[in-house]
């Protein structure tokens, strides 16, 4: 095999802990002497051992003057495990095959320096850009304090996401439905505005067969206007209410004697500040965030720029109609060239539907939240 054949291998790896390692980035580590496979792990949650220790752990004494494959840089600070970089030194390891460097600050680099000064010979840059798309959760969020944000719609072929009385349930099919279940499940928190949950009183938790784990669920509302029976609001802590300084005391009281934890963040035109509110998520370690929203807050986050990915659903039906909404409503852009492109345009097929999945570039507007 060939060093990116191994290198595939460790990517592979790790994405099998897509969704359970946040805040912490997806690592996979292949160990080969000889031509041959001996060792291979991958960091499987946050607070657990890292891929190099799984791996070194597995070849054993066969780890001596063997090379080891990592999609990132070893780490080599003290956290809540201890350096990798020790690990491989004291494994005997004589070559390391790295994909990237690390983004944080605390490594970015360092890892690498500690390595070569021990003798270790370091090769890095091998299959990059994959590396860089495994994790671009963890390198948005570790260098900018921000989640990935992936907004999420279900439409109809001509864009529509309810028919003009408000129907909606279901437009795509249970295949399509599982699925968003599963993005729920590997993203920190979930995202939507008011006028879903006053229209459609959605849970937003995950209901897989196989079980998962549970976002926050995040409401923009600016005037606490949510009901107290609402179901995004069960469990009370596993939610959280954006409000503005405008919401009336007795509502922000009442969401607290819930349990709810609301936030009260600046606004803009009366309307929750979008960026500011990401970056209060950024400070409480959400590190992806799935937006679930209307038209309105779709176009109000594409607006501010806040989008890195999106997956849009498409059900082969027809709505038609000039009142019906549309994914991505709003004031809408002047010109062409103004417009939001899907770059690196992936498309699947889920029953009976297709699902189109792209970067977010482009756009051009300044317009404020929903809510």
């Amino acid at each position: 095999m060939s060093d990116e054949a191994y290198m595939g291998l460790a990517l592979e790896l790790a994405v099998k802990a897509r969704g359970k390692t946040s805040p912490n980035p997806l690592v996979g580590a292949v160990v080969v002497r000889e031509g041959q496979v001996v060792g291979t792990g991958y960091h499987r949650q946050a607070g657990g051992p890292h891929a190099e220790v799984f791996a070194l752990q597995e070849a054993g004494p066969l780890a001596e003057g063997a090379t080891l494959y990592t999609n990132l840089e070893p780490c080599s600070h003290q956290g809540r495990t201890p350096p990798c970089v020790e690990a491989i030194m004291a494994a005997g390891i004589a070559r390391v095959v790295s994909a990237m460097e690390d983004p944080n600050p605390r490594v970015a680099g360092r890892g690498f320096a500690r390595m070569e000064k021990a003798g270790i010979r370091v090769e890095k840059g091998l299959m990059e850009a994959r590396a860089r798309k495994v994790n671009e959760v963890f390198c948005k969020f570790i260098t900018r304090g921000l989640p990935f944000v992936t907004l999420k719609a279900a439409a109809t072929l001509d864009g529509k996401i309810a028919t003009r009385t408000g129907m909606s349930r279901w437009i795509t099919g249970e295949e399509s439905r599982a699925l968003v279940h599963r993005l729920r499940s590997c993203h920190d928190a979930v995202l939507t505005g008011l006028g879903t949950v006053l229209k459609d009183d959605p849970r937003l938790n995950v209901r897989l067969p196989e079980g998962g784990r549970h976002p926050l669920r995040v409401l923009v509302d600016s005037l606490g206007r949510v009901p107290p029976r609402a179901k995004i609001l069960t469990p009370p802590e596993k939610a959280l209410v954006a409000v503005t300084d405008q919401a009336p005391p007795e509502r922000v009281a009442a969401l607290r004697a819930l349990g709810v934890k609301v936030l009260v963040l600046p606004e803009k035109a009366g309307r929750v500040d979008l960026k500011a509110l990401l970056k209060e998520l950024g400070r409480q370690n959400v590190t992806s965030l799935l937006a679930e929203g209307g038209g309105a807050l779709n176009y109000s986050l594409l607006a501010a720029g806040l989008v890195d990915r999106m997956h849009l659903f498409l059900a082969p039906l027809l709505f038609g109609g000039r009142e019906a909404p549309t994914c991505v409503d709003g004031e809408g852009i002047a010109y062409l060239s103004h417009a939001w492109r899907l770059e690196d345009l992936e498309l699947e097929r889920y029953g009976k539907d297709i699902l189109l999945t792209g970067t977010v570039k482009g756009g051009f507007a300044d317009v404020h939240g929903p809510g």
